[in-house]
């Protein structure tokens, strides 16, 4: 099922239980506008509140780029001084929350470029799977912009407060064998395979109880986010959801049967 969007530059699709919130701007290797980063909080929200979705796939179309940075031939009309980079930024920001808390599993399929707020996106991912022959990067020092403290925390959090000033002061690209190296990819497949790769590792999400992959979410959140006690308090929560759910009663009844288990995520 196709999801209705205000922009034709980002797609969502429904898939069984896997939603795909793709990036359609292959003329632009899927640069970041303005109308893209709306349509990724529609897509986001939607897939939040479908419970269809188990598992969410982000990737880019056309097989050159997951996301190759901003879309800098808006930045004159758009990101010209500080007052137009708020704005810009509420729109940008509304969309980076939507990632920030969604709930279920987020996978980046990754082809070729991930470059500037292509990479900070594929960050926000708990999983980034890519092919032998993407490319990581963030050229912001190239450009005179400045990189959003959020961003830079998150990569700092993922590859070490070392690696992230390397990056950031070299702007250099990445390969991918020393992207997976230093933890900014989880998995290397070829473009062959990748493909059904992560299909059947999201599959394999999606097959498992709901309320636990949520709650184990949560809790790595709250661990990068340094442990705050609200955050902890919501995980114990979670934690005590689970151990009161159907699904667990269908967990240990599948067990005791040596079959599958059929969670519903209630």
């Amino acid at each position: 099922m196709e999801l209705t969007l205000s922009t034709e530059k980002i797609r969502g699709v429904i898939d069984g239980r896997i939603g795909w919130l793709i990036f359609n701007n292959p003329p632009r290797h899927n640069a970041l506008s303005l109308e893209m980063w709306r349509g990724m909080a529609e897509v986001l929200r939607a897939f939040a509140a479908s419970p269809d979705v188990r598992v969410a796939v982000m990737r880019g179309a056309g097989g050159k780029a997951f996301v190759s940075g901003a879309d800098i031939s808006e930045f004159d009309q758009h990101r010209s001084n500080a007052e137009q980079r708020a704005s810009y930024g509420e729109v940008a920001a509304d969309a980076n929350r939507e990632l920030a808390r969604f709930q279920k599993p987020l996978l980046a399929l990754i082809e070729g470029y991930c470059i500037g707020g292509g990479l900070a996106t594929a960050l926000a991912a708990d999983i980034r799977i890519a092919t032998p022959d993407s490319r990581f990067g963030i050229p912001a020092a190239k450009l005179g912009l400045g990189y959003e403290f959020e961003g830079l925390a998150k990569l700092a959090r993922v590859v070490g407060p070392a690696r992230a000033r390397d990056i950031m002061f070299s702007a250099r690209f990445i390969e991918a064998p020393e992207a997976s190296g230093m933890g900014l990819i989880n998995f290397i497949h070829s473009r062959e395979i990748i493909e059904n790769e992560v299909i059947t590792y999201a599959n394999r999400i999606a097959a498992n109880a709901p309320l636990t992959v949520a709650a184990a979410k949560a809790a790595v959140n709250a661990f990068e986010r340094d442990a705050r006690e609200e955050e902890v308090a919501r995980v114990r929560g979670m934690v005590d959801a689970c151990f009161n759910s159907e699904d667990y009663k269908e967990g240990r009844r599948a067990f005791r049967e040596k079959r599958t288990p059929d969670f519903h995520g209630r």
